[in-house]
């Protein structure tokens, strides 16, 4: 398949797949995000423009990145502190595991504690 240009109008499902979210999401944020108004066609067909594409890129590594919940991303983009997104498809931030970042000192001191406990009685 050709790849479309920068300048191209996307259509609901292009964006969907390049997000890696389901249609139905895109139509919720269409109502949760005011600012983001897709062209709509004979049959309600949507076609997002480069502008609706940077805003759908700002809201979701705002939803999906940066843990915003949808008040507070769609606090965030009206209140002016949205960055522009890059005008290609995301690519998914490697996960940390929580483990890594746990200290398990005072837990391995309580074990130690308990297991001498054991062993004197």
């Amino acid at each position: 398949m050709r790849e479309k240009s920068a300048d191209a109008f996307r259509n609901i499902g292009e964006m969907a797949e390049a997000l890696g979210v389901r249609t139905h999401v895109l139509r919720y944020w269409e109502e949760q995000f005011p600012m983001l108004k897709p062209l709509t066609r004979a049959g309600g067909r949507r076609l997002y423009r480069p502008e609706d594409v940077a805003l759908l890129l700002s809201i979701h590594r705002l939803l999906y990145e940066e843990g915003y919940t949808v008040k507070g991303a769609r606090r965030f983009l009206t209140e002016g502190g949205a960055q522009p997104a890059p005008a290609q498809a995301p690519t998914p931030a490697p996960m940390q595991s929580p483990v890594a970042a746990f200290d398990f000192g005072p837990l391995q001191a309580v074990r130690d504690r308990l297991a001498s406990a054991l062993a004197a009685a």
